[in-house]
């Protein structure tokens, strides 16, 4: 799926789990039939039709794939994970329990829920939309086992020496002659308490998904899961063993490509700094040979790698949390002040194009929780500097733009700020957008309505040419501290191609609105091929109240004012005499 017009990817993250579930229970450690659970079907065609009505591109729908849980269906031959190795009754859908499969939670008929998903690609495709879906290559359930593996594929581990620590030709990494131990505080979960289930037994304990080589596990770690052996020994100084190429590799181009055959449009690739770059070296220009236009992108956190991942790894985009996600959050909550955006973009030394912007996902708190900003128009300015200020791809997750505050402990995640991605729960403001299936946000407050409008506004905005093509100028260098300029809250930049200019200006303040003036270096006419220097005008684009620049008959000499309020920002459209 390529849209010519829609070629910058904004991206929508949803998990069909909390998407479509209209059960307001939210019980804690409620089962699903207590707390409901969404389903696939029930992402309908007007659902999706509102959604591309915000500008989304890409929807990257989280969970899909068969994870561990502890809900059983008996009568499709489905049973329920020992509830010790699995987060939340729901389970985490980063502990894959079959790579070939549909999780049986999201399906309305279950023996086809394969069905039901190239269903919801088709009215994706239909929409103009293209669908992304999770690569969780690093690690599995520890109750790993397909049975929906294509035919002469073999299952994980089926053919691994577990006498070995390691060897290339494994799967998985082992500690021989010695038992898993779990957390003690597991024993004390009421959905473990409460399932009558023996303790659970591995021996030989294997490895823990978050690089843990020893056979104790500790309450943090990612004790439901098991690492996967690209061919590096961990306890031998990280020594590689690529030649011959590991089985493990071959696997996972299998897996890859058994999606992409789908007719998918992109794989959102978990962990992606935890597995070898030369794997994504050798796997990614496979797939791509065959299905050119999909989208690989990484979840990655180190700044240092960014460069390694996109030039050797051959990986279209990065994450952007280490650096802007981060600094954004911080002037958010007052710790450091606006002019910190200069020095992040500078540190990417020119690899802005391939970061992902977002101020929420599904690791992080939500915006409007009292644990991150406490409200959602708090993220305004932070979402306008991350969508606009390049050309790369933009992302929000679901709720974000009704104002989801993820408050409330629905089970094994507690009350954190975030939506739980372990539990059966719902997401209380965004059915007030879902709206008994008419997604209309008929349920919305004047708050709501306002933060779904400026959510709609900016990320359409991202698909003007001048947000997709254009140069991006940083004015802060030029405007210094004073009366009418503060750097502690207020970050300004230019974007401009072709002889249209937009600047940008925001105001985190929470309690301020300001009345401020920006001053323009006197060489930024001829950057913008500009052949005069009078500026006619500047209206507002962003917030819909019309609001114009004043001083422009002092464009160079005193710079231009502009009023904008506390936790806003402005996208002036400005107009030149030709």
């Amino acid at each position: 799926m390529k849209s010519e017009q829609f070629d910058r990817p904004v991206i929508y993250q949803l998990l069909p789990r909390l998407f479509s579930n209209t059960n307001r229970n939210n019980k804690k450690y409620g089962n699903l039939d207590e707390n409901g659970c969404g389903k696939l079907n029930h992402i309908t065609k007007i659902a999706l039709r509102q959604i591309r009505k915000q500008g989304i591109t890409h929807i990257w729908f989280t969970g899909l794939l068969e994870h561990a849980s502890c809900t059983s269906y008996p009568k499709h031959n489905i049973e329920s994970d020992n509830p010790e190795v699995v987060k939340g009754i729901a389970g985490s859908p980063y502990a894959i329990r079959d790579y070939y499969d549909i999780d049986p939670d999201l399906a309305e008929n279950i023996p086809s829920r394969m069905i039901e998903f190239e269903s919801l690609l088709k009215r994706c495709h239909e929409m103009k939309l293209g669908v992304i879906i999770d690569f969780v290559p690093n690690h599995v359930a520890r109750s790993y086992h397909s049975d929906s593996n294509p035919e002469g594929v073999t299952d994980l581990g089926e053919n691994d020496n577990n006498n070995k620590a390691f060897l290339p030709s494994n799967n998985f990494y082992y500690l021989p002659g010695e038992n898993l131990v779990l957390p003690e505080q597991l024993k004390q979960l009421p959905y473990v308490v409460s399932s009558g289930k023996e303790p659970y037994h591995e021996f030989p304990a294997k490895a823990t998904g978050n690089d843990r080589f020893d056979a104790n596990t500790d309450i943090n770690d990612w004790y439901e899961t098991v690492k996967l052996n690209y061919g590096v020994d961990y306890l031998d100084h990280e020594k590689k063993y690529f030649d011959p190429i590991p089985d493990t590799w071959f696997r996972m181009l299998d897996i890859l490509l058994f999606w992409a055959s789908k007719n998918i449009d992109g794989f959102r690739c978990d962990m992606a700094e935890m597995v070898p770059v030369e794997f994504w070296n050798w796997v990614i220009p496979q797939v791509k040979e065959k299905y050119p236009e999909i989208l690989f992108i990484a979840e990655i956190y180190n700044p240092d790698a960014y460069r390694l991942y996109i030039e050797d790894g051959r990986f279209d985009f990065l994450y952007d949390k280490v650096g802007l996600y981060d600094t954004l959050r911080m002037i958010m909550k007052g710790e450091k002040p606006a002019r910190h955006i200069t020095y992040e973009w500078q540190k990417l030394d020119g690899l802005d194009p391939y970061m992902l912007r977002f101020m929420e996902n599904h690791d992080e708190q939500r915006i409007a929780s009292p644990q991150f900003a406490g409200s959602a128009r708090a993220g305004w300015p932070a979402m306008a500097v991350s969508a606009l200020m390049n050309i790369g791809p933009v992302m929000i997750y679901s709720g974000q733009e009704s104002g989801e505050p993820g408050s409330g402990e629905t089970g094994f995640s507690g009350d954190d700020g975030r939506t739980s991605i372990f539990d059966y729960c719902s997401m209380p403001i965004h059915l007030n957008w879902v709206n008994d299936g008419k997604y209309d946000g008929g349920g919305f407050n004047e708050e709501q309505k306002k933060n779904y409008k400026f959510y709609t506004r900016l990320l359409n905005l991202c698909h003007h040419e001048v947000f997709r093509k254009g140069s991006f100028y940083d004015l802060m260098w030029h405007n210094t501290d004073s009366e009418l300029f503060s750097g502690n809250f207020i970050y300004t930049f230019l974007r401009y191609y072709q002889g249209q200019a937009f600047l940008v200006v925001a105001n985190f303040s929470k309690n301020h609105s300001v009345s401020v003036r920006i001053k323009f270096p006197p060489d930024l006419i001829r950057l913008m091929n500009q052949e005069a220097n009078q500026l006619i005008s500047g209206r507002d684009i962003l917030t819909g109240q019309g609001k114009q620049i004043k001083d422009v008959n002092n464009f160079f000499e005193k710079g231009i004012t502009a009023s904008i309020e506390k936790s806003s920002a402005c996208v002036f459209h400005l107009k030149f005499k030709i």
